[in-house]
This record gives C-alpha cells, structure tokens and sequence, in this order.
C-alpha cells in the first residue's frame, strides 16, 4: 500500500567526497554531517490509551495528530471507516478492536518487545542520511509512525516517504504466528524468520527503494531478476554495515551457498532456458518469496535470481563507476544492463 503525495524537496548535499570507512571492504560515502530529524511516533499508544466509553473526541484527535497517517490506518488497513467492513460506525468498530482481548493481550506483547524505540531513531537516522546522499531530489519527511493492526500488514509508505510500521510484525521468530492463523501463507517460517528488531528498518527502506523503482519493465525472467538486482544493489548502498542476510532475507548459511554456488546458479538459469522465459509460473520462485528454488539443492533459497541479478547490477556499475543510483533508476532496459555489464559469474 503506497499513498503518497508527489512532492520533491531539493536538498544540497553537504558531503560530496565519498571517504573510505571501515565497513565491509567497501568505498562508504561520509553522511555524518548530512542533517536528518527521525520523527519517530507511537500511534498505537495513543489509540490503546483512548477513553473508550467516549470514543468519538479521541478519534478526532488521533486524525488531527495523524493527519497523512490515521486515513490511511482506519480506512485501508483497518477498514473501520468503510461501511461495508464495518456497518455499526467507525467509532463502535474501533471500540471493539481496542478492547478485543487477542488484540489487546497483541499490543501489550509489542510493549514488552518494544518498550522504548530511541535505537530504532538511530537506525533510521543513518538510513535516511545515506537515502539524502544518494537521492537528494526526493522527498523525505523523516516520519516514522508504529502501530498494530492485528497482522494485517507489515508496513505502508504514506505523505511525503513518511514510513509506517506494523510491530505486530516483528515480534520476533519464536513468537508463534502459526498458532493464530496457521493457513496464512505470511506465516511459513522462510518468511517469520526475518520477523524481528534487525529487520525492521531493512524492510522499511525496502519500501522506499520499491517505489522509486516502480514495476519491472518486461514479463522474461531476466527482466525481473535484473529489476530486482537494482533494488537490493540500491539498498545495499542505502544500509551499507547492514548483513547480507539481513538485507537478502536470507539466512546466514543461504548467504554463504549463493555465495559459493554463482556458477551453477548460471549455468542452472541458462541450461534451463530460463533468463528469456515469459512463463512467470515457471520461475515465479526464482524472483519472488519463496522457501526453495526449484531444480537446486535444498541450500538454496528463493530468489536466487534476485540474487544473481544483484550480481549483474554489481557488475554494470563497476564498469560504469560515474552512474549514480538516480540514473540508474532511469535504466529500465535489462538486456542493456546485461550486455554492458559483461557479466560472468565469479565461481
């Protein structure tokens, strides 16, 4: 769910020359003195601790106080303004969510995990300052708003790249998501293992990348891979000291098997015929979440062709060291990338 309004806001970058840090063998743009304010508001707080024998005053204040933000909560996520999802009125369903037991014993668990979130301001902190390095034309607020809506949806851009995020959603891998909805596919444990504190933020920045990007441009498996490759190439250059793990969703040892398997996951696309493949069901789990890639050793994770693409990405910018990530942005033709990348797989 994305709902933005289209505004640029120009910032000049303060800091031009990139400065070699410490930091994974890897150039890392100097972004300490570039100024951010991390906005960060506990919405869920504020609608857990409303009078709710008089509902209708502190509703009105929580849409005053969130003005881009409450909208887009109770009548997209929620769904307590839409009178076909809840006939007896707003204010009578929102009474209902706050004082459900399960949705309340849900919102006390995510203030034991999460009781203070200073950390989590830090972290976007210096996200949003490489953000500002590499996209200084973007809009970016600063604001980051939590909430829980009962597993309905991890996280949503709003306003001006305003960022808001579902705790629920991050409750950690032993919190046990199966037992409340164990055909919910959200739940398969590939995907609950990247549902903690390390990832909150990777997650979040992934949304903004995403929406930079837009779709892929083409329906070949090349097309996808390559346009996924951009989004975790600009990711990693937006969370620099984040792990690949972290920023792959992958675990540690699916890292180390890409890693060490480049080669045969080339030769396995090509001698399949895969790259130029329009058939999306046939490589759908090569490019989208998925627990496995099919026709490869168990070791291996979904998305190899994401990861593979990244490979390529890595590949056309070494060879073109000048493009800046808002051109390449601009590069929409994956066989171009592939061609002038001159790509091949290191082993």
């Amino acid at each position: 769910m994305n709902v933005k309004n289209v505004l640029f806001l120009l910032f000049a970058v303060l800091l031009c020359v990139t400065a070699c840090e410490c930091g994974k063998g890897k150039d890392i743009p100097a972004v300490s003195g570039i100024p951010v304010e991390v906005k960060l508001r506990r919405f869920e707080q504020d609608l857990f601790q409303l009078d709710t024998n008089d509902m209708a005053p502190g509703l009105a204040k929580l849409e005053a106080d969130y003005p881009d933000f409450a909208p887009i909560f109770f009548g997209q996520v929620l769904g307590s303004t839409d009178s076909t999802i809840a006939p007896e009125g707003h204010q009578q369903y929102m009474r209902g969510f706050v004082t459900h037991p399960a949705v309340r014993k849900l919102y006390d668990t995510c203030q034991v995990v999460y009781p203070d979130l200073k950390w989590l301001e830090k972290d976007f902190a210096q996200a949003f300052q490489f953000f500002k390095y590499h996209f200084p034309t973007q809009a970016l607020s600063g604001e980051v708003v939590t909430y829980v809506s009962e597993y309905t949806i991890g996280g949503f851009l709003y306003g001006e790249n305003a960022i808001a995020v579902g705790l629920d959603f991050y409750l950690g891998e032993g919190y046990p998501y199966q037992n409340y909805n164990p055909s919910n596919p959200n739940f398969s444990q590939y995907l609950v293992r990247s549902f903690n504190r390390d990832h909150i933020v990777a997650k979040s920045m992934r949304m903004l990348v995403q929406d930079l990007l837009g779709p892929a441009k083409g329906s070949r498996m090349i097309d996808h891979m390559i346009h996924n490759g951009k989004e975790l190439y600009i990711l990693d250059q937006l969370l620099p000291y984040a792990p690949d793990s972290v920023k792959f969703e992958f675990s540690q040892p699916q890292v180390d098997w890409c890693n060490e398997n480049e080669k045969n996951i080339w030769s396995y696309f090509f001698s399949e015929k895969l790259l130029y493949s329009t058939d999306f069901n046939t490589f759908r789990k090569f490019v989208e979440y998925s627990p496995n890639s099919p026709g490869m050793p168990e070791e291996a994770p979904g998305r190899t062709a994401n990861w593979l693409g990244l490979q390529i990405v890595k590949a056309y910018m070494e060879k073109n060291p000048k493009t800046t990530l808002e051109q390449l942005l601009t590069l929409t033709d994956a066989q171009f990338i592939m061609d002038k990348s001159k790509y091949k797989p290191a082993r």
